[in-house]
């Protein structure tokens, strides 16, 4: 049964509807849409699972918008998350909320999220995910661009590496503005391990994981630094077990953060809904922070120029989406392990036939 979210539905004009509680102060000027003064932003979110009503909520929490598009392929399921939220609205900052299962909802987005994506079958291939995935993509991301035009478009699907190279290519869209989540969430919980073992703020620790969001990610141990000082000969010269196969292990954990969420209570949702709206706080607000995200990387330590490949490198964000991406100092194992990254990927984005 279809019941109404508001008075309007009911049938109350809200045309002129708070005049009858509030007028303008007497200052000899008529008063002007707030508009006038400061342009709205618009964030849609395509898919309303568990990860995307993270970021929905994340971002609403932390007052990035001024009007929140949800789109889902299950009307139901989709209403009930946009009444849930708007039924908050007393305890939050001032936010439209609108859903639909259409594209159109999305009109005129500053930022698009994309966490929709097909969910992997039992004893399917790696290749027949990525072609169901690109099928879904190809009824996406058209729409999208067509209704955004000027949107930056953030990929948060797994493999959100590939399906970003996917996204730029079905959209037509510059590779600036074409970024997906990478690395964020896994340097995170780099820099998390790190902190926690030597009682420090994660704030202080500069970590990086770079490459693919999967297990060849690359941990930069040899960049890594706490309070602004070089951390692994430190941890070395005090912890004689800090060798090659502990700094893998580390490495591994890392990679399997994820995993152990799943295996724990069926899948992840907070953190990265707090990586993710890290990333639309730089990218809507102009931060130029740097975050290590998955972008165009042909061209960077040895990829070759011809391999238009998606991997996570730092990159300084802002309201233009990819302003520069931070040329690293890799040792050459640290390289070498990122060109095979990259060749992984790129094997696979040619699979595809864009």
């Amino acid at each position: 049964m279809h019941k109404t979210s508001s008075l309007s539905e009911l049938g109350f004009d809200a045309g002129g509807a708070s005049s009858g509680f509030f007028r303008p102060v007497a200052d000899g000027c008529p008063a002007t849409p707030t508009t006038a003064h400061r342009r709205l932003t618009k964030i849609s979110v395509i898919g309303a699972g568990n990860v995307g009503m993270a970021i929905a909520q994340t971002i609403l929490t932390q007052n990035l918008a001024d009007e929140i598009a949800l789109v889902d392929a299950l009307p139901d399921k989709l209403r009930g998350e946009a009444l849930d939220l708007q039924h908050a609205a007393a305890f939050l900052p001032r936010v439209r909320i609108v859903s639909g299962t259409d594209a159109a909802v999305t009109r005129n987005s500053d930022l698009v999220i994309i966490t929709a994506g097909a969910r992997q079958i039992p004893g399917e291939t790696r290749l027949n995910l990525l072609q169901r995935n690109v099928a879904l993509y190809r009824k996406i991301v058209p729409p999208v661009a067509e209704h955004s035009p000027d949107a930056l478009l953030l990929l948060v699907s797994n493999p959100v590496d590939v399906l970003t190279y996917v996204a730029w290519k079905l959209s037509g869209f510059p590779a600036s503005r074409v970024i997906g989540s990478g690395t964020n969430l896994d340097s995170s919980r780099f820099r998390s391990l790190i902190a926690e073992h030597l009682d420090v703020n994660a704030q202080d620790v500069q970590a990086y994981m770079v490459g693919e969001h999967g297990d060849s990610s690359v941990a930069i141990w040899s960049s890594i630094s706490v309070g602004g000082m070089p951390a692994l000969k430190s941890l070395r010269d005090s912890h004689r077990s800090f060798d090659e196969a502990a700094l893998e292990g580390i490495r591994r954990t890392v990679v399997g953060g994820a995993y152990e969420v799943i295996s724990l209570k069926g899948y992840t949702s907070w953190a990265i809904g707090y990586s993710v709206a890290s990333l639309a706080t730089s990218l809507l607000r102009d931060q130029r922070r740097v975050h290590p995200v998955s972008v165009l990387a042909a061209g960077f330590h040895g990829i070759s120029d011809g391999h238009e490949v998606f991997l996570s490198l730092p990159a300084r964000l802002g309201r233009g989406g990819v302003l520069g991406v931070a040329e690293m100092e890799l040792t050459e194992a640290e390289a070498a392990q990122l060109r095979r990254s990259a060749k992984t990927l790129w094997e696979n984005c040619q699979l595809l036939n864009l």
